[in-house]
C-alpha cells in the first residue's frame, strides 16, 4: 500500500471520527489507489460502493487540511462523481 493511501485513511478516519457512514464509499486516489468508507469504517480497498469519488492526489490532500471545499473541488472538476450524488453530497458535509 502507498504512503498516500496510508495517509488517507488516516485523514478520512480522523475527518469521519465516530460517525456512522450509511452506505459505501470509494474515494479513487489517482495513481495511488482507493480507499473505503462504510458502516464498518475507513480502509485502504477497493470495492464496489453506492458512490465513487476521483481525484488526484493533491487534490485530495488539499480537501483532507480544509484547503478545498468537496464542493468547490467537484464544481471546478477536480474530483469527479459516480454514483449516488446524494450519498457524495453527505459525505462531502462530513467532510467539510
Amino acid at each position: 500500500m502507498s504512503d498516500v493511501i496510508t495517509a488517507a485513511v488516516a485523514a478520512l478516519s480522523e475527518k469521519l471520527g465516530d460517525g456512522a457512514f450509511d452506505g459505501a464509499a470509494k474515494f479513487v486516489i489517482e495513481g495511488e489507489g482507493a480507499v473505503m468508507v462504510d458502516a464498518g469504517g475507513v480502509r485502504a480497498a477497493d470495492e464496489p460502493a453506492d458512490v465513487t469519488l476521483t481525484a488526484s492526489a493533491e487534490t485530495f490532500q488539499d480537501m483532507m487540511t480544509g484547503d478545498l471545499n468537496p464542493t468547490s473541488a467537484f464544481m471546478s472538476g477536480k474530483l469527479t462523481v459516480d454514483g449516488d450524488m446524494g450519498m457524495a453530497m453527505q459525505l462531502g458535509g462530513l467532510l467539510a
